[in-house]
């Protein structure tokens, strides 16, 4: 049994990356080992944070151990943080790294662990260049990356970036598992009466938090194609805004489509995000840029076909009008595509998305933190 720690965000901080470090946890511990997870008393100071809250109502997890115990901006605490964690002496520590300004915190922690000669550390970068930059990423960046032994990707682009950076430790790119953890798929009709949503109606999706890579901004222009508005096509949001929303609020005036865009414009809980999946006909990531999206399986787990701009690692994971339709990121092709689904029908690309989705499995992440572990054994 191995003793291994996880260094991110966790209960009662909410988010993706929450829920895939909770998962993830889940996942040691399924196969025998102690695994628990280390989080932050303080993650963002207020004034950084975009939404309105970074704390989930939701209940905490159970049977999972987590410690509240870093604090972002606070140089004692992580060297106070990173003596405890190291006369733990855990075997392993996987640590998430998603923001530069996370660099700082964490690459001082993992510096004094090192000090035990025992922990191997292996890095799951979501991000290693920002979608959104400022002064002193890269120096961030590179000063936490310089802390660990291993690195695991879930797409090609990181994977690259990373390169840019550090070329010589061991990495790997694994692909996003399912998110598996927010319920069993429910009927459409169920979904929709939740949801107050009207059951005749063709609905598709833009799930999460909404931020100007994201490309709502052309998935609402690609609604007021003249094409899509002779149609009962809805396009539901279900996300919070993490910039001014006025913008969006003027595009969808100027179209004239109050009627066909459905804002739920708020933080989706836990236990509400099957019914937003299983309400739609598919999900719609517009993305300017991207690395990879856990939406995408968050869709696979609910078995949504998809339709994703050819940017970053999303076409990689969305084999063209089998799982879901690949397109540009401009207004009229994001339009075409959207006909394009409903002429081939939701039916079509179920038996791909069934197929697909075997290859997103959690034990498949944790073999390769562990070979790569294995790998730098004795590299401390």
């Amino acid at each position: 049994m191995k003793q291994v720690l996880i260094i991110g965000p966790a209960h009662p901080l909410r988010g993706g990356l929450a829920s895939f470090n909770q998962r993830l946890a889940e996942a040691f511990n399924h196969q025998g080992d102690s695994c628990s997870i280390i989080s932050f008393s303080l993650q963002y100071p207020s004034f950084l944070f975009p939404g309105t809250s970074q704390y989930s109502a939701d209940p905490a997890p159970e049977h999972l151990t987590i410690h509240s115990i870093i604090n972002s901006v606070n140089p004692l605490n992580w060297l106070m943080v990173g003596k405890r964690l190291a006369k733990w002496k855990p075997d392993l520590i996987i640590v998430r790294f998603w923001l530069p300004f996370m660099g700082p915190a964490l690459g001082t922690i993992l510096r004094r662990v090192k000090k035990n000669k025992h922990t191997r550390i292996i890095c799951i970068a979501d991000n290693v260049i920002p979608h959104e930059k400022r002064p002193g990423d890269a120096a961030f960046t590179k000063y936490f990356l310089n802390s660990c032994d291993a690195f695991i990707t879930m797409s090609e682009k990181v994977m690259l970036d990373l390169k840019t950076f550090e070329n010589n430790k061991p990495s790997q790119i694994v692909a996003h598992p399912l998110y598996d953890n927010f319920g069993e798929p429910v009927n459409k009709n169920y979904a929709r009466e939740k949801l107050a949503l009207n059951k005749e109606d063709r609905i598709i999706l833009f799930f999460g938090f909404i931020r100007q890579y994201k490309g709502l901004d052309l998935l609402i222009r690609a609604m007021a194609d003249p094409a899509i508005k002779k149609t009962n096509i809805k396009l539901l949001v279900a996300g919070e805004f993490y910039e001014d929303q006025k913008s969006y609020a003027d595009l969808i005036r100027e179209h004239e489509l109050e009627k066909s865009v459905l804002l739920h414009t708020h933080f989706i809980p836990d236990n509400e995000v099957k019914y937003y999946l299983c309400a739609a006909d598919c999900v719609v990531q517009p993305y300017r840029n991207a690395t990879q999206s856990g939406v995408t399986p968050l869709a696979y787990h609910f078995e949504k076909p998809m339709i994703v701009s050819n940017v970053g690692g999303l076409p990689a994971l969305v084999p063209h009008e089998k799982v879901g339709l690949v397109c540009v990121p401009e207004p009229p092709a994001i339009a075409a595509s959207i006909l394009r689904f409903y002429q081939l029908g939701e039916a079509h690309f179920l038996p791909y998305l069934q197929e697909e989705k075997k290859k997103y499995s959690w034990s498949k992440l944790v073999e390769a933190i562990e070979s790569l572990a294995d790998q730098v054994k004795n590299g401390n």
